[in-house]
């Protein structure tokens, strides 16, 4: 029995994105506890050459939103990367939430084999589960891994049950 590239996408997307709302909930309270401009959390990084974590939710959003758009052949909504508040952060997830909801199963049938050429230089060309997950997944999962290790690093109490929901 196979697994549809919807179920293994638009939920997958969906639950990641909604871990992050979460870890957004928590470093707010954090910052309030603990009288800290959020903007200092919205600005952390775990290495001088890692993207802050504004640039990890800017990442997590796109990799779910241009995944779906290649899967489908069609265009992705654009967003700025200008995030630099927690509720500008919200609001792009919010934004990713809603292009997310445009998908149904249908819309995403056949797409297993559709050749995707991954972003970048290399050229490489992949079928669509392959490219899933090989690229898709993982590549979104490191985003929401390393906006949950920049959380921790700054003293936000989040977890490993925040992580997996």
């Amino acid at each position: 029995m196979s697994i549809s590239i919807y179920r293994l996408t638009v939920p997958m997307f969906q639950r990641g994105l909604a871990g992050l709302k979460t870890y957004l909930d928590k470093a707010e309270a954090y910052a309030t506890e603990k009288n800290i401009d959020p903007a200092i959390l919205v600005a952390a990084r775990l290495a001088p050459d890692m993207l802050p974590l504004s640039g990890q939710y800017q990442r997590a959003s796109d990799s779910a939103k241009f995944a779906l758009a290649r899967l489908t052949a069609t265009d992705a909504p654009k967003f700025e990367d200008n995030e630099t508040t927690l509720d500008a952060l919200r609001e792009r997830l919010a934004k990713t939430e809603a292009y997310l909801a445009t998908f149904s199963a249908q819309a995403l049938e056949g797409a297993e084999s559709r050749e995707i050429t991954l972003p970048g230089k290399s050229g490489i060309v992949l079928p669509g589960d392959e490219y899933i997950a090989t690229f898709a997944l993982p590549n979104f999962y490191f985003h929401v891994a390393t906006a949950h290790a920049i959380l921790r690093n700054q003293g936000v109490p989040i977890g490993k049950r925040d992580y997996l929901g």
